[in-house]
């Protein structure tokens, strides 16, 4: 049986099970690992999935990971825990990355907005394309 190949970026049990409380947004759930800006990236789009952190844990994990965005060169807008895994609520709603519609009108918002390599992307990949300018 061959071995699966593993992406740089992908943290397996035993990756995770050897890192520190510490590397976590949530130590004592040992949840969003900081390690890399990748997963920086997904701890701030995922922060408002995580259940049962107390607000003093997610005060605690938001200032976590504005530590580790910095130190891996992630850009954050957001000043508040509160606001992480939202939309921006400074964003106006005709500027909000569009998330639903047809390929054709996610290609259409894609092609406005000059996404390069917009022409060969799938649905799915036009909404991340979209979600993440």
């Amino acid at each position: 049986m061959a071995a699966r190949r593993q992406s740089r970026n992908e943290l397996d049990t035993d990756d995770r099970d050897v890192m520190p409380d510490s590397a976590f947004a949530f130590p004592r759930l040992r949840k969003e690992p900081l390690n890399d800006a990748t997963h920086v990236r997904n701890a701030i789009a995922r922060f408002d999935q995580v259940r049962d952190a107390t607000d003093a844990e997610r005060t605690e994990a938001f200032k976590r990971i504005e530590r580790a965005a910095k130190r891996h060169g992630v850009n954050m807008t957001e000043t508040s825990w509160r606001e992480l895994g939202k939309p921006s609520a400074r964003m106006k709603s005709s500027d909000r990355p569009k998330t639903g519609g047809s390929r054709d009108e996610l290609y259409a918002e894609a092609k406005r907005r000059d996404i390069k390599g917009r022409s060969s992307m799938t649905k799915v990949q036009l909404q991340r394309a979209l979600n993440s300018r």
